[in-house]
């Protein structure tokens, strides 16, 4: 999942089964949140270890705010962890991760459907029966068919390219760039999903997947209301089923939630949900410095993007014993790291792309997140808290820490540029850590004779319009892209399909995959989705990881930490092992 951050649905119980096809026993997740224990003193990791100031007082406003643009309030049409997150709060989807600290928050729970997926078929058929009574803001029941229509518009990349694309992939005999918009009685989806009744949908599927429950806690599934559907400008007021509706939205500004008096407690029985705020706010393209101060001053609640403070606050966090017993130092299962984009010449050469691993400055990598404490240099792509991931280090990472030039050198003669090439970096320009990682790269590669220009572009349209839309970014010499992504849930297929899978890669934009195109890794892929023994499908995605990384497709970064600090203003703040950040449907005021 994409990561501002950390990414939302990213982490699973130990209870619940995420084999694929018809398989016996289960993956279990990881983490190192505790469970249930509170405490009211402040002190470090207090969040972490459990449920810092417990409480369900209701009322105040929580303040939160944001360096950049929100990728898009429309369900259907976000992949950023930290927006999976506040969804929770004014949508429904039929399943969702609990509101609850430790490896609790990591359950998926019924949410508008009143039960987890019942599956026949072989895995390939999944019924969900809808709670009844539950209600839209404007006092209309939910019914089946407004969940249909909800993942029906999703479906449609060109309008709404920048969800994930796991429905497009696996429902059943869905038709080639298809639009609910073209399709309004969606005849076309005839065979992909039933609703035999009001309270009744039924997925169909192409191929078996135990794991169903994933997918359907995925905001997508939040039913959507198709009167009211106003298609890419819909997110400016998505139709509310949770505790909070939009006040108002403004997508140069920020936007406000309230109370929803259309939201019965009664029909939400499993999410843990609180809805303490009487209001939410949030405000966008707040300076970074100003979020860090407004929080160390008590004029901020949260910094929403979850990924944590700048580097030059952070050594003032942590040199200050008062300041350090307000902040978390959170793991996530995410991967800061830099794509190449093998349609941008030299970079569709391998030994060129190894000459940029051999000369990057991985601790010049690190120092962009603040150091060690934003997380460990990465030699491979699954982070460890991934269920079955292995560490490697081909390349030798950890042994050259500042990069090799030797090694880069000959890997340049091999390339056929003895003397260097130049190419462009992307990243996210409202990102400060995405912007210092550019320049320490620039100035690693210089060393060799690769010459980087950084080119920023704004995160609400990052892989919409720029470095994942692949006509742009090749016809403007992206060769190198900064991102971040963090596990759907942690296991092979929950962290790895999206952004090595070529088949993902969607001309139209929105995409995940920014540029790994591997026939072998496809492959592979499918082997993994077929296989039935979890050992050997686990060893299967690692195949994936190492194939990667033998084609020196990416740069690892880091395998990801933040340090998030937590004003006295806030009550029951926690992180589960679903978030990796503040649970913002937990959370509350003093």
């Amino acid at each position: 999942m994409r990561w501002n951050r950390i990414t939302t649905a990213t982490a699973v119980s130990a209870a619940v089964a995420l084999s694929l096809v018809a398989c016996g026993g289960g993956d279990s997740g990881s983490g190192d949140s505790g469970g249930g224990t509170g405490t009211t003193t402040a002190e470090f990791d207090a969040a972490v270890k459990g449920i810092y100031s417990p409480s369900d007082k209701k009322g105040g406003t929580l303040r939160m705010a944001i360096t950049e643009n929100w990728d898009s309030q429309d369900p259907g049409d976000t992949y950023y962890g930290l927006s999976w997150n506040l969804v929770r709060n004014y949508v429904r989807p039929l399943m969702v991760f609990k509101s609850a600290p430790g490896k609790e928050g990591a359950e998926v729970v019924p949410d508008l459907a009143e039960a987890a997926g019942v599956p026949s078929n072989d895995a390939k058929t999944w019924t969900y029966k809808i709670r009844k009574g539950v209600k839209f803001e404007d006092g209309t029941e939910v019914k089946a068919k407004d969940v249909k229509y909800a993942v029906a518009r999703s479906l449609d990349k060109a309008t709404l390219p920048s969800g994930p694309t796991y429905f497009n992939d696996f429902l059943l005999d869905v038709p080639a760039g298809y639009s609910v918009y073209k399709d309004p009685t969606m005849a076309g989806l005839a065979k992909a999903i039933q609703t035999p009744d009001d309270y009744t949908i039924v997925f169909n599927l192409n191929k078996p997947f135990s794991g169903f429950d994933y997918f359907a806690q995925l905001p997508a599934t939040a039913p959507v209301p198709q009167a009211k559907d106003t298609g890419a400008k819909y997110k400016l007021h998505p139709i509310s089923t949770g505790p909070y509706k939009f006040e108002s939205n403004d997508p140069n500004k920020g936007m406000a939630l309230v109370r929803n008096d259309q939201y019965d407690p009664a029909t939400d029985p499993n999410s843990g949900r609180k809805a303490l705020p009487d209001k939410i706010t949030v405000a966008f393209n707040v300076n970074g410095p100003d979020i860090d101060n407004r929080l160390q001053a008590g004029d901020l609640d949260v910094d929403i993007a979850g990924t944590g403070v700048l580097a030059e606050t952070q050594a003032k966090i942590l040199a200050n014993p008062q300041l350090k017993s307000h902040a978390d130092n959170v793991p996530a299962p995410r991967l800061n790291f830099t794509v190449f984009n093998s349609e941008v010449k030299p970079l569709d050469n391998i030994d060129c792309r190894k000459a940029i691993l051999y000369a990057a400055d991985h601790e010049g990598y690190q120092r962009a997140y603040g150091g060690p404490i934003g997380g460990d240099i990465a030699t491979n792509l699954m982070p460890p808290l991934v269920t079955g991931s292995q560490k490697f280090d081909d390349y030798g990472f950890e042994q050259d820490k500042n990069g090799n030039v030797d090694k880069a050198k000959e890997a340049l003669t091999a390339c056929g540029m003895p003397t260097g090439f130049s190419t462009n970096i992307a990243y996210r320009a409202d990102r400060p850590k995405e912007k210092a990682v550019a320049e320490s790269l620039q100035q690693s590669l210089k060393r060799v004779g690769i010459n980087l220009t950084p080119k920023g572009f704004p995160t609400g349209d990052y892989t919409k319009l720029y470095a994942g839309k692949p006509d742009y970014a090749k016809a403007n010499g992206l060769g190198m892209i900064v991102y971040s992504w963090g596990a759907d849930w942690p296991d092979g297929f929950g962290f790895l399909s999206q952004i090595v899978d070529s088949r993902v890669i969607r001309a139209t934009g929105g995409n995940t995959n920014l540029g790994v195109r591997i026939p072998e890794v496809d492959q592979l892929i499918d082997q993994a989705l077929k296989e039935t023994d979890k050992a050997a499908r686990e060893k299967l995605w690692v195949d994936v990881d190492k194939k990667v990384m033998e084609q020196a497709a990416v740069l690892p970064g880091i395998w990801a930490k933040g340090l998030l600090y937590r004003p006295d203003t806030l009550a029951n703040v926690y992180v589960s092992d679903s978030q990796n950040m503040y649970d913002y449907a937990g959370i509350g005021l003093k």
